[in-house]
């Protein structure tokens, strides 16, 4: 037999540190998009601007 069947080859790490295995879990609350997320973050910082503007 040669060396490289002899040998044997060590595991590789875990890439993504346990964090896709976090994401799998299904929780139980409310479902929001991305995107309407930010929009209503983006509307909040436009109210509170044009408050500290006009009050």
């Amino acid at each position: 037999m040669s060396k490289k069947k002899k040998e044997k080859k060590a595991p590789m790490p875990a890439a993504s540190a346990g964090l896709l295995r976090f994401f799998e879990e299904e929780t139980e609350g409310i479902k929001v998009r991305p995107e309407i997320l930010v929009g209503l973050a983006v509307a909040l910082i436009v109210v509170c601007v044009l408050a500290h503007v006009f009050f």
